[in-house]
């Protein structure tokens, strides 16, 4: 790095904090705005009162005063409601209340209608969202928290209209038993009730959930053993990266005794798994998860569903798309439904803890990349991270690692490109003697290489053994919640992309933020080419057409994949970039210091005089170029016997 290079990061750097301390009353208004209004929403709530409850309180302040119509109105209101919610008609009534249940990782606002779960807020965890500046402001990070969110139970009552009576349309009535634990009970009358508890422990982001049954055969319809749990859960955008995150979120389920399955991330999609027993199901984010998981025994079925936005409007939409699970659970009035909840992040420990495969939740790929994360990477990265602080330091030993692993193969990739410089001076002279002739050149090369045991394909395998790795990593940055707003050098957040600098412009395909990494790999990557292709001869490419076109696509490779790393995670490309820093410090050191290149052309020599076995791979490649070769001559001639039948 140069004296230039060094000046241009320190102006950037300060630009960067004097941006920072710039926008940051903004960001603070922003987040004021925002207080504000849930405030103000909050107090409308709480304002809001049910009608019906209103008329009922009026009728109960004034009972001698009430006039025969008042009454006659209130009972046919009643006899409304008893049509259509049963003996669930009184607790039909209420007014809107919110309980709170606190712990030091999250705290769970309740709310009595429907007794279910109106928003959770995660305390160690903040989503980033940037301002007309392209500046980060960080926000609480909640979940479930959409108005538009269903959570309800449809219980098979009888005498109810249309048999069926919504948990959604009820007021619960709360009793908080302790600091940790709250029951919400609809009340049936005559003793009988649905109740719903909620506990949870400190440090832990588990509810334990139970739905109790007391009495109720008697309101229950004839034969209902079970009812449906209708779960609408509209994510919200949690990640910088939300077109990224969109493809890492969907629901999860696990049928009983089988593996786990998903509904697709990237078009609308629903698997109806009616009747089949359903141990967990799981509405995900990229990192964060609100799990549902049966206890003691499973859910009776289930239907799952994942409806996606396009490009255009996941870009104006506060959600990210939305999930609807549909769960069948018994009823049984002699015990309780156990179940627990989990919402909280992602972590594999943590989920593997739970059984049933719920840490296969965690993206990190199915076959073979998802084994090698799982098994691998991810330990081997818990490894190295319980001495190493730095999350980039890290990345870098972890690629250490890997060359160092690789570097067998490595040596025998350079040492056969060692071998083919050696011939550089005899692969001239065929390109000069068949100048005119490139499949004649490919065919003398071939003679050649097969006189002196070079194999030019023997620098492929090294290659082909780094894909599995790359592939594996490419789904274990983004998947990890480790490298999640972990900032190294520039990025801020390592399973998203790094940006440099924004554009005042969108290009195509590419974006509006420049990544640094990207470039840098790309740069890197060129350099790496040249001096690779300074070292080689495009001979055995026939020259010419062949070798030009070898040529343009391994400096045009590198400039294609700056569109498709932009907007990959940066842990990634910082990856990729210290790969390529490694592979030019090992190729250099490899071919200058530790081959000896004398030697290998007094082994080219005597491998030149032993006596040669017939067939062969390069053999067989011989044969084929021949045929080719007679293939190309015939064409030739037929056409020049088409052109001499013209002129005539």
């Amino acid at each position: 790095m140069d004296k230039n290079t060094i000046i241009g990061f320190l102006l950037i750097f300060a630009i960067l904090i004097a941006w920072q301390l710039t926008m940051a009353p903004e960001r603070k208004a922003i987040e004021q705005r925002e207080q504000a209004r849930l405030d103000s929403l909050r107090m409308l709530e709480e304002k809001k009162a049910d009608s019906l409850a209103q008329l009922e309180n009026n009728a109960l302040d004034q009972p001698e005063m009430a006039n025969p119509q008042d009454s006659l109105a209130v009972a046919a209101q009643q006899n409304e409601l008893s049509a259509q919610y049963g003996p669930f008609a009184p607790a039909s009534l209420g007014k809107e209340s919110f309980e709170v249940l606190e712990n030091d990782v999250m705290r769970i606002i309740f709310t009595n209608k429907g007794g279910r779960i109106k928003e959770v807020q995660l305390k160690d965890y903040f989503k980033v969202e940037l301002d007309s500046n392209h500046k980060e402001i960080k926000l609480p990070l909640k979940l479930l928290e959409d108005d538009k969110n269903k959570f309800e139970y449809l219980l098979p009552v009888a005498g109810a209209k249309g048999g069926v009576v919504s948990s959604e349309k009820l007021f619960f009535q709360p009793q908080k038993q302790g600091s940790n634990a709250i029951v919400f009970r609809a009340d049936a009358g005559q003793g009988r009730f649905f109740e719903q508890l909620y506990t949870i422990e400190p440090g832990s982001h588990a509810i334990h959930y139970e739905l109790r049954f007391t009495g109720l055969d008697g309101v229950l319809e004839n034969g209902k053993d079970e009812m449906q749990l209708h779960w609408v859960n509209y994510l919200d955008k949690l990640e910088q990266n939300y077109q990224y995150e969109a493809n890492y979120s969907t629901v999860y389920y696990k049928p009983a005794d089988e593996d786990y399955e998903y509904c697709s991330c990237t078009s609308n999609d629903e698997d109806d798994l009616t009747g089949k027993p359903i141990k967990w199901a799981a509405s995900s984010n990229q990192f964060f998860a609100s799990v549902l998981i049966a206890k003691d025994k499973p859910f009776n079925g289930g239907d799952f569903a994942t409806e996606v936005m396009g490009k255009d409007q996941l870009k104006t939409s506060p959600d990210l798309k939305k999930l609807t699970t549909d769960l069948a659970i018994p009823i049984d009035n002699r015990e309780a439904f156990s179940m627990e909840m989990y919402l909280g992040p992602k972590e594999f420990k943590t989920l593997a803890a739970y059984g049933n495969d719920l840490e296969d939740i965690i993206p990190f790929g199915r076959s073979i990349m998802g084994t090698a994360n799982r098994w691998v990477i991810r330990p081997l990265f818990n490894f190295l991270s319980s001495f190493i602080g730095v999350k980039g330091i890290v990345i870098l030993v972890l690629t250490l690692i890997v060359k160092l692993l690789l570097y067998p193969l490595s040596y025998k990739m350079l040492y056969s490109q060692a071998k083919m410089a050696a011939l550089k001076p005899q692969l001239a002279s065929l390109k000069e003697k068949f100048k005119d002739d490139p499949t004649q050149v490919q065919m003398e090369s071939m003679k050649m290489y097969r006189e002196f045991g070079v194999n030019p394909l023997g620098g492929c395998l090294p290659v082909v053994f780094q894909m599995p790795v790359w592939l594996a990593l490419y789904r274990f940055f983004p998947a990890s919640i480790e490298f999640r707003q972990v900032d190294f050098l520039w990025a801020t957040d390592l399973s998203s992309y790094d940006t440099a600098f924004w554009l005042p412009f969108e290009i195509p395909f590419y974006g509006q933020h420049v990544s640094m990494f990207t470039l840098l790999w790309v740069v890197t990557t060129l350099i790496y080419t040249y001096y690779n292709m300074q070292q080689m001869d495009m001979a055995n490419m026939g020259g010419g057409v062949n070798a030009n076109m070898m040529k343009y696509m391994q400096y045009g490779m590198p400039i294609m994949f700056l569109f498709f790393f932009n907007n990959f995670a940066s842990g990634l490309t910082c990856y990729l970039v210290f790969s390529n820093i490694l592979n030019v410090a090992q190729t250099v050191l490899t071919k200058n210091v530790i081959i000896d290149n004398e030697k290998i052309k007094a082994e080219l020599e005597a491998y030149r005089k032993k006596p040669k076995k017939k067939g062969g791979f390069q053999s067989r490649l011989e044969d084929a170029l021949k045929q080719q070769q007679a293939i190309a001559a015939q064409r030739e001639a037929a056409a020049a016997s088409k052109g001499i039948k013209k002129k005539k």
